[in-house]
């Protein structure tokens, strides 16, 4: 948890916003997972957000669910991930990682086991998709106890109550969605569906939650700026890099190539 605090402390005096890639781990296999997190990572990404695959990844839309049945395929496991996972932390001992699962694989796992493997690999936190805020808390306890910051989302019609539970038990930041619906690369940088946005981060601000990270939808330079000046802390963007994975499959090179310039214009939108 305190590499969140350490980044996001250094990001704020800089008056910079901190740029998250999210990629599905051992996508499209093992060997260019690696080279795809270690690129993301030296070409300016501030921390990483990342999934292991699961077999029904409700809150993932058709990009990201595309890259969950390549790592399938390709033989993605569990352990396999979290091997990939102790690598970049060997390589980067103070980048935060975030963690975005759901829970049925945690109870496949052993909850406890889970969270535990978590504190071995260094895993900052645990954002589990599918987990309602009021069934949250023997997740969340074991989490902290392991020193695994447990992450909430924010929906848009999020009530005072979900709030303030967002604000009490989440640590690390607070992921923020303007919009209902799954993840996807969104055209508009500030439709009508944002209009509740700004509410939402004076809300959570007064409540004392974490800090605000904004994703879902983010997939240009424009919309990261966008979303910082609103006042959060950081962005993610999933899809859009899924999307340059899946637009090389054929070509490695091309496709690392590709990533680390989309993270450099996407890094330098929030300085």
């Amino acid at each position: 948890m305190a590499r969140y605090d350490q980044l996001l402390t250094k990001l704020r005096a800089k008056k910079e916003g901190a740029f998250i890639p999210f990629v599905v781990l051992g996508d499209p296999n093992r060997a260019l997972s690696a080279k795809i997190l270690e690129t993301l990572v030296v070409s300016g990404a501030d921390a990483l957000e990342v999934s292991i695959p699961f077999s029904d990844p409700l809150a993932d839309g058709p990009e990201i669910q595309g890259a969950v049945l390549r790592a399938l395929e390709s033989g993605a496991t569990v352990e396999g991930a979290f091997s990939l996972l102790s690598e970049v932390r060997t390589n980067h001992p103070t980048l935060p990682i975030g963690l975005l699962m759901y829970a049925n694989l945690i109870y496949a796992y052993g909850v406890e086991a889970f969270y535990q493997r978590c504190q071995e690999v260094g895993i900052d936190s645990v954002l589990v998709a599918d987990l309602p805020l009021r069934e949250a808390a023997p997740f969340s306890s074991i989490a902290k106890a392991k020193d695994v910051a447990p992450i909430f989302i924010c929906p848009p019609d999020a009530t005072d109550e979900a709030i303030a539970g967002i604000a009490q038990e989440g640590e690390g930041y607070t992921y923020l969605v303007s919009r209902a619906g799954v993840t996807g690369v969104d055209q508009d940088s500030h439709s009508e569906e944002n209009c509740d946005l700004t509410q939402n981060i004076r809300r959570l601000k007064a409540a004392k939650a974490a800090p605000i990270v904004q994703g879902f939808g983010i997939s240009t330079p424009e919309q990261a700026r966008y979303y910082l000046a609103q006042g959060v802390s950081g962005v993610i963007s999933g899809s859009a890099v899924t999307q340059i994975i899946r637009e090389n499959l054929d070509n490695e090179s091309e496709m690392l190539e590709k990533l680390a310039n989309f993270v450099r214009l996407m890094k330098q939108a929030t300085l």
